[in-house]
Order: structure tokens, then C-alpha cells, then sequence
């Protein structure tokens, strides 16, 4: 069952997600090794945070085996202009890929190719980069545009399988040979001819250093997040999260705008929320949620919008937040490159010892807005062996 997740926290309604984020990792999958798989598809799930190609392979005295490989995102996979359609039941495909160290029949999908003998890098891009269609810089009444279909950039693997390497921009992927490491940055851990890939031994089981908050932490803030890192991960990676943490990432978000109400949609499963303009003060009496109250305001050419009123929960993480959250986003379209920038900050006395300042940009979609759904099937490791005397 794919849904979403409501979850108590000492005698409050806390309502937790994990943010979409850049990092990436391998999880249980052995990258320093090989396998190659040939076999009738039977079922694709095309759901975040990853999605499963399950086949049946045919060995040589006729009994079948059944196999499920990882591939990437619904979401990557959608705006890469992968379709379900594409892995239809019935289909004939070979696997080449890494085995898993938890799952003997699960791997992790590097390269797929189809009966016509046309193939797909795990990072394959099938459409084009750029929309199609230019922007109109400003409404007829003034206001900068900022109606439509909006994501961050892709970030993918310089190797194009997703062996080795590291993750940057799509639009500056040419710029790398395959596998190659940007100045200043260092091999995803778990990548093949890492130390971790060379241990042996699931990632998920290998010592972590203690979790730091986005932002310096009160004493109830540390225990709200210790409370959110007990949640299992597979739970915790399909809960909703925050007007923060669920704006950037993978998802396509989408903004409808008119003079009285601006209204965002959330491409991380469905979160609205509606700014209303002109107001500079919010009501006095407001019934909190999880996206909160907002209002908004153009000054010149930005955006600003003030939102308080939210159910506690998470802002980005494992950092949690309370119901005295206050964050203030300020929009600002860039006319020449129609990039959309988001600045905000987001300050919590109860929780936070400082206010959490940072910011986002986002880009026109090549892709429609939709909802994404969610259902974490990411085999999981056994626990660390108990330490020894």
C-alpha cells in the first residue's frame, strides 16, 4: 500500500518526512562487482524513492527464477522521459548490473537493454533538457510570471551507468570523462574502487558519525530529533515532510498565480498551499497545518511570503521543528535565464538555536507537474553485529 505517514511524537502530531536532497548512496549493493541478467519482465514499480524492475530468468533446464533490480526515481525516471510503458509485462530485456548483499535475487540496474537491441544507461536521457516552449516574463499586470512547472536541475552520475564517479549538474555532465570527480569533491561512498565498496559489507551496517542538526539545536530539539532517527528509515523515507524540505529536490513542483491568492502544489506526494496577497498580517486566530498560514506581498520584484501556524514537524532531515516555526521565503525570477530563486529563513525558539538560512533555485519543467507517489522496497540490511569483548 503506497501512502503517507502521521506520526506521534510524545503528544503532539508530528508529521515527518525525509528531504529530497542530493545524496545519493548504494545501499546494500556490492558496486565492485558484476552481473548480468536475461529475462521476461513481469511488473515494474514506478514509485519513489526508487523503482523495481522485476523479470523472470529462464535457466537452461527450463525452471525460472525471479528476479527485482533497482533503478532510479519515478520521478528522475519521468522527467529523464522514462515511461512505465517502456517496461511493459511481456517485455524481453537484459541486465547488466551489481548483485545485492542482503537479497541474492535484487540488483542494482547500470545498463538495460531492450529484444530490438536498443539499450539505456541507468542515467539515460531520452528528452531534451531545456522546455520547449519560451517563458512570458511578466503577467499583463505588472507582476514577474512565475506560473507554470518548476524543478531543480537533475543531478546525475558522471559515469552513466552509475558505477563510479560522482554526482553533478545534468547540464554540465559533458564537461567530465566517465567517472570522473570534480575538483574539490570526492567519490560517492560505495562507488565502485571505493574503501566502502571494498569492505564487503552493507553500507547500512557500517559505523555513521552522530547525526548534526541543519542548524545548532535546543535541548528539546536534539530530543525531537533523536525521536525522528528511531523511525525506521523505510518509514521515514515516504512521509511528508515541509513548505522547506519538499520544495527542492527531485519533484516537479507547479505555481498557480492570480492577483488575490498564489497557490503552490508540491510534487513530493501532493502538499498545497495557498499564499494570500495583499495581507501583511496573519489572522488571529489560525488552525494549524502542516503547510501553515501565508501571506504574501510583491516588493518591486520579489516575492515575500510570511507563514506561521504549522503542526509540528520536520523542516529538512531529521531536523525537527515545533509549532513555533516561522519561515519567511522571498521569490526572485531571474528575466534572462527564467530561473526561479527561493531564499528563505526558518527560526524556531523552541527548537532552534539560530535561525536555518539557505536557499533553492529552480528552473522551468521539461515535464508536467504531477503528485508522486512513494513506497520505500529497498532491501534491508541485518543489524551491526554486536561489538565483542
Amino acid at each position: 500500500m503506497r501512502t503517507r505517514f502521521f506520526v506521534g511524537l510524545g503528544s503532539s502530531l508530528l508529521l515527518v518526512a525525509t528531504a529530497a536532497s542530493a545524496h545519493h548512496g548504494f545501499g546494500t549493493f556490492a558496486m565492485d562487482q558484476d552481473i548480468e541478467l536475461a529475462g521476461v519482465i513481469t511488473k515494474f514499480d514506478f514509485v519513489n524513492p526508487h523503482s523495481w524492475l522485476h523479470f523472470d530468468v529462464t535457466a537452461a533446464d527450463g525452471s525460472k527464477k525471479s528476479y527485482r533490480c533497482e533503478v532510479r526515481s519515478a520521478t528522475t525516471l519521468r522527467r529523464s522521459g522514462w515511461t512505465p510503458e517502456m517496461f511493459a509485462a511481456g517485455t524481453k530485456v537484459k541486465i547488466q548490473g551489481s548483485p545485492d548483499r542482503v537479497e541474492p535475487t535484487a540488483c542494482y540496474v547500470s545498463t538495460i537493454t531492450f529484444e530490438d537491441g536498443t539499450s539505456l544507461d541507468r542515467y539515460g536521457q531520452r528528452i531534451e533538457a531545456k522546455p520547449a516552449t519560451e517563458r512570458v516574463a511578466r503577467l499583463p499586470s505588472g507582476e514577474p510570471n512565475i506560473d507554470g512547472d518548476w524543478a531543480q536541475e537533475q543531478v546525475v552520475m558522471t559515469d552513466p551507468q552509475g558505477r563510479d564517479g560522482t554526482l553533478v549538474p545534468l547540464s554540465e555532465v559533458s564537461k567530465y570523462a566517465k567517472g570522473a570527480v570534480p575538483e574539490g569533491q570526492r567519490e560517492i561512498a560505495g562507488a565502485r574502487g571505493t574503501p566502502e565498496a571494498a569492505q564487503g559489507r552493507p553500507a547500512s551496517t557500517t559505523p555513521r558519525p552522530p547525526p548534526r542538526g541543519a542548524v545548532g539545536l535546543t535541548e528539546a530539539g536534539r530530543a525531537a530529533m533523536q525521536a525522528l532517527i528511531d523511525i525506521p528509515r523505510a518509514v521515514r523515507s515516504c512521509m511528508q515532510g515541509s513548505i522547506v524540505s519538499d520544495w527542492g529536490g527531485e519533484p516537479v513542483n507547479h505555481i498557480t498565480q492570480s492577483a488575490d491568492t498564489i497557490t503552490l502544489q508540491y510534487g513530493r506526494l501532493g502538499l498545497e498551499r495557498a499564499i494570500h496577497m495583499g495581507q501583511h498580517t496573519h489572522p488571529a486566530s489560525i488552525q494549524p497545518t502542516r503547510a501553515g498560514h501565508s501571506i504574501g506581498w510583491w516588493e518591486n520584484d520579489v516575492l515575500v511570503v510570511d507563514t506561521v501556524g504549522f503542526l509540528p514537524g520536520v523542516l529538512t532531515g531529521t531536523t525537527a521543528h515545533s509549532a513555533e516555526l516561522h519561515v519567511v521565503e522571498r521569490f526572485t525570477l531571474n528575466p534572462r535565464t527564467s530561473a526561479l530563486r527561493r531564499e528563505y529563513s526558518a527560526d524556531d525558539p523552541s527548537y532552534f538555536t539560530e535561525p536555518l538560512v539557505r536557499g533553492d533555485t529552480m528552473l522551468p519543467s521539461t515535464v508536467p507537474y504531477a503528485a508522486e507517489e512513494c513506497e520505500d522496497l529497498t532491501p534491508v540490511a541485518p543489524p551491526p553485529p554486536a561489538a565483542t569483548k
